[in-house]
């Protein structure tokens, strides 16, 4: 009988460790669920930053390095009234060809107000150096919603010797037709150097030309490129 006892004694002295550890585990969740809920109730802990202020902004002096590729030299040297006027007149900024590096050299001063001044003057002489035309890379500081885009060929499919060129004469077209014919239906400007192709525009017109380039460089007929093209046009006539 004792030994009977004994063992009913030991259950329950269990049964009650297990409801108070029980308990225990209850408390400890609901306490951590109540420190969350303090934390989201506490906002004032949470760091303040006031806005910039607009003298450390205009203080600081930052500079950009555009590297000019050989070919363009003499277009540079031609065209360098209407880039200085721009980048000076227009954008107040400095701006100078240093003749040992290679590359023009722009930076802000005490009359540059606009922040994206210096940026803005950046890809436009970077579409410059790439190929395009002054005027059509003056559209980079007149609008905010163009940009440029490169890729090559070989990142389309790999190609060497004559099937390139081949390639390469798919995408420009017989004096140039089906280039341009690409450019006035998607409202872009490409400038094919090589093996390399860029592409200057907004999103959704570069992608645009973009998905018609790679299909001549995959073996589409030209015809059927300029089928789908009258599509994507009438696409995005609608959408403006």
């Amino acid at each position: 009988m004792t030994e009977r006892n004994e063992k009913a004694e030991t259950k329950e002295n269990g049964m009650i460790g297990n409801s108070v550890d029980s308990e225990e585990t209850w408390s400890v969740k609901n306490s951590k669920k109540r420190k969350s809920d303090k934390m989201d109730v506490d906002k004032s802990s949470r760091p303040y930053f006031p806005p910039a202020k607009k003298a450390s902004v205009e203080g600081a002096v930052e500079m950009r390095k555009i590297p000019i590729p050989p070919n363009r030299y003499t277009p540079l040297r031609e065209n360098w009234e209407k880039i200085f006027s721009t980048v000076v007149q227009h954008l107040n900024l400095h701006i100078r060809f240093n003749l040992k590096a290679r590359m023009v050299e722009i930076r802000t001063c005490k009359e540059t107000k606009d922040i994206s001044a210096l940026q803005k003057a950046a890809d436009f002489i970077r579409a410059f150096a790439l190929g395009f035309e002054v005027d059509d890379a003056l559209a980079l500081v007149r609008l905010d919603e163009l940009f440029l885009e490169s890729f090559d060929i070989k990142d389309v499919k790999t190609l060497h010797g004559d099937h390139l060129s081949r390639a390469i004469g798919r995408i420009v077209g017989k004096s140039g037709k089906t280039k341009f014919s690409i450019e006035n239906a998607t409202k872009t400007r490409i400038v094919v150097a090589d093996s390399k192709i860029h592409l200057m525009g907004s999103y959704q017109n570069i992608r645009a030309a973009r998905t018609a380039l790679c299909n001549l460089i995959l073996g589409s007929a030209p015809s059927k490129v300029y089928g789908n093209l009258r599509h994507v046009a009438n696409r995005l006539a609608e959408s403006l």
